[in-house]
């Protein structure tokens, strides 16, 4: 059993999740990762590797068998405190109307960005009780505003905020929290938005001290902004 508390984190090889997971590491968790591809993901666990615990398990959270790889190392680290479901996609790039959304594409939006959080927070809720730990599953803006061409995004992230109220609910003993994290300078923001430029986006470490208040505090399960908790944060 580790001496150090641990957290998965999905779609940690790059933007928002590479952020969170370092920011982890630096704080001395132990951590399980997950990525679809695996050179970029391994390349973070072995920057990681020198600051703690680290367990890259590539593969696609859609997967039940690597779901069930994930619960597997986390229960070898031991002591299981947070799981971030970070991984989303965002569907069709240029994102099309509702009136012409390809259903079979819509599918695997709710797949990956709905299904398989909850598939792998019943893997894991026995850990989580246990130590009577959080889950964090990363929503969006586009859940609660009807922008134009997000329709299948912006639906499964609606989806996904009430799993996460009804999950709170149900389970009192733990934190149960969705987390928009806000615009991002992240390459599924790229996707959404084409050929614009979106440097004026903040990178996803500056979200980062939102989500670790968030952590520290515990406040009752709901859903929080960043642009809330970092408010907080300065005052």
């Amino acid at each position: 059993m580790a001496d150090m508390p641990t957290a998965i984190v999905t779609g940690a090889s790059m933007g928002f999740g590479r952020a969170v997971a370092r920011a982890l590491a630096a704080r001395g968790w132990a951590l399980v990762l997950d990525a679809r591809r695996p050179a970029p993901l391994h390349a973070v666990a072995a920057e990681l590797a020198g600051v703690g615990e680290v367990v890259a398990v590539p593969g696609d959270v859609a997967d039940p068998a690597h779901r069930a790889e994930l619960a597997a190392a986390a229960h070898r680290l031991g002591d299981l405190r947070l799981l971030v479901n970070n991984v989303s996609v965002l569907g069709p790039s240029p994102q099309p109307a509702l009136e012409h959304y390809p259903l079979d594409e819509l599918a695997h939006v709710y797949e990956v960005n709905v299904f398989a959080p909850l598939a792998l927070v019943q893997l894991v809720l026995p850990q989580l009780r246990e130590s009577g730990g959080t889950v964090l599953n990363v929503s969006s803006d586009a859940a609660v505003e009807p922008y134009e061409g997000w329709g299948g995004y912006g639906s499964a992230k609606a989806a996904l905020d009430q799993l996460t109220a009804v999950l709170g609910a149900e389970q009192p003993a733990l934190r149960v929290y969705s987390f928009d994290p806000g615009d991002m300078r992240t390459e599924m923001h790229q996707q959404a938005f084409p050929g614009e430029d979106i440097s004026d986006r903040p990178e996803p470490a500056a979200v980062v001290p939102a989500l670790l208040r968030l952590l520290d505090d515990r406040p009752a399960s709901a859903r929080y902004r960043a642009s809330d908790l970092a408010a907080a944060v300065g005052t």
